[in-house]
């Protein structure tokens, strides 16, 4: 028993020690001081009118006595009858006698500080300085020809008006006290200790949430309220539920989440597996050793933006010891360009490879005359050109009669190289113009384009152009990924600043394609590659 009251008034100073219960507790006592001092001030004010009034009543009897023996008499006896007052009480110390009309009839003791002037028709009481109480007698109230003014020793006035004032406060203390108490001891456990389990449960919540823990037990949870304090509990308890609720939905969304990625992430090693499958194939599409030809020199540079890419270049070997050259760009990127390539780099060599025109050679070089005429020398070479060529149409026509509607075409360049005399005919279908450099540098003509982009209409026509590559001359053809290449700052590369590498002095195509990638990749440093970059040289040897 002896423990449990030591634990309950230990609670209980705990709780007066809150904030909340300090500032209810000096709201309520401040607040009765104020109500209490309102009523004492009048209080003093009166005792001491109670006080003066009794000084007074000691002077009353012996004045009206005297008024009443000696009104007849003259103003000298008058005079001396209440002179002789200061011998007759200790506590009249002096006065002053005046006719009706103001005239001064004498003094006796301490003169009164309060003049004729100041006197009204009724009895006035005040304090002089705190120790001298002057008290009228004025002609009007006794009914005769006399005003007297008697100063009293009011020194036991003030000690008597303290003591009243120390006793009031005193008691206004222990009211207050009282009160205060007996208020916060009612509402302490309707207001005060309900709001404060409160405030202990929202840290508890808090601590909860922040370490994800499952939902405690509640102080407030057994608390049932009708009135503003009980909506702020209930409104407590649907906060708090709505927010578990919400944890709880948002594990269950991680942990989904979670196992999509996992998927995701297993989906995406096997397609990055199958991607690089597709790479490798890819990369056999290309040669995996450029053509080595008997003075001359050919150069070529590959660098894709994905895994797959839809540029290619290609160097092979036809008939009657000509070379087939092609860089090519498929729209598009990715797996699909990709694909397309493959089918573009297999259906030209086929065709280049196996075409064969019908007719006479003089009548199928003359209907197929190139745009700036037949300047080969020799027929058979030319016609050897132009059958090879005639794959670019058979290409066009095969895809776009059979992959139309996937709207996929290519810009490439096809040309056909006699090693011997450095004749190069060729047929650009939509691609960058190449160009054919001086070997001192500088740009000597552009390969334009011939014809539109392969594979996007069937029956196309592509002109077809002849020129020469004389010794230390170099071919050099790109795709469009080369000027566009892009740095962080998301400016190009420009085909500028290309053609100024073009006008510099080379030693051979594989020193030019090695200058020109440098500078590419420098430009573009850590940015993303957008599109894919290829090149490709052939140089004739010098003399």
């Amino acid at each position: 028993m002896l423990n449990y009251s030591k634990k309950g008034l230990r609670q209980f100073f705990e709780r007066f020690k809150s904030r909340l219960s300090q500032r209810i507790v000096l709201l309520i006592f401040g607040s009765i001081v104020v109500i209490e001092a309102l009523l004492i001030i009048p209080s003093v004010g009166k005792r001491k009118q109670e006080l003066l009034l009794q000084l007074k009543e000691v002077s009353d009897a012996k004045i009206t006595w005297i008024m009443m023996t000696y009104s007849k008499d003259s103003d000298a006896k008058i005079l001396a009858e209440v002179a002789q007052l200061d011998r007759m009480s200790p506590l009249i110390v002096g006065g002053a006698v005046y006719k009706s009309n103001g005239q001064l009839v004498g003094t006796f003791g301490e003169l009164p500080k309060l003049s004729l002037s100041e006197i009204p028709n009724t009895q006035t009481l005040r304090l002089q300085k705190g120790s001298r109480f002057d008290g009228v007698w004025s002609a009007a109230k006794m009914q005769s020809d006399y005003t007297i003014v008697i100063r009293h020793d009011a020194s036991s006035v003030r000690p008597e008006l303290l003591a009243y004032v120390g006793r009031i406060v005193g008691l206004v203390v222990i009211i207050s006290a009282f009160i205060t108490i007996t208020v916060w001891i009612a509402l302490e456990p309707l207001a005060i200790a309900p709001i404060l389990q409160l405030r202990n449960d929202l840290l508890v919540a808090g601590e909860a949430i922040r370490n994800d823990e499952d939902p405690p037990e509640f102080y407030s949870a057994s608390i049932e309220r009708k009135d503003e304090l009980g909506d702020v509990i209930a409104a407590f308890r649907q906060m708090f539920k709505q927010i578990t609720e919400a944890i709880s939905d948002r594990k269950l969304a991680e942990a989904a989440l979670q196992t999509s990625l996992i998927k995701v992430e297993t989906y995406s090693k096997a397609l990055n597996k199958e991607l690089e499958k597709g790479r490798e194939i890819q990369k056999n599409f290309l040669p995996a050793q450029l053509l080595q030809i008997p003075d001359w020199e050919i150069a070529a540079f590959f660098q894709p933006a994905r895994q797959v890419a839809g540029d290619f270049y290609d160097a092979f070997k036809l008939s009657n010891d000509n070379v087939g050259l092609v860089i090519a760009d498929v729209c598009d990127k990715g797996v699909g360009a990709a694909l397309f390539m493959a089918l573009f780099r297999s259906i030209l060599r086929v065709f280049s490879s196996q075409t064969q025109l019908r007719g006479r050679a003089s009548a199928i070089l003359d209907v197929n005359q190139p745009i700036n005429g037949w300047i080969g020398e020799s027929m058979s070479t030319n016609l050897a050109h132009l059958n090879a060529l005639h794959a670019v149409c058979l290409t066009n026509d095969y895809v776009a009669e059979h992959h139309g509607d996937m709207g996929m075409f290519a810009t490439l360049f096809f040309g056909v190289l006699d090693p011997t005399t450095g004749l190069l005919t060729y047929i650009n279908g939509g691609h960058e113009p190449l160009f054919i450099l001086n070997p001192e540098g500088g740009v000597k003509e552009h390969l334009k384009s011939t014809g539109p982009a392969v594979g996007m209409l069937p029956d196309m026509k592509f002109k077809i152009c002849q020129t020469y590559l004389k010794p230390g001359e170099i071919l050099f053809g790109y795709t469009d990924g080369v000027p566009e290449a892009r740095n962080c700052d998301g400016e190009f590369f420009t085909a500028k600043r290309l053609l100024s590498i073009l006008e510099q002095s080379v030693t051979s195509a594989s020193a030019l394609i090695d200058h020109i990638a440098e500078s590419v990749l420098t430009h573009t440093g850590q940015a993303e590659q957008f599109d894919d970059i290829t090149m490709l040289a052939v140089q004739r040897a010098s003399l």
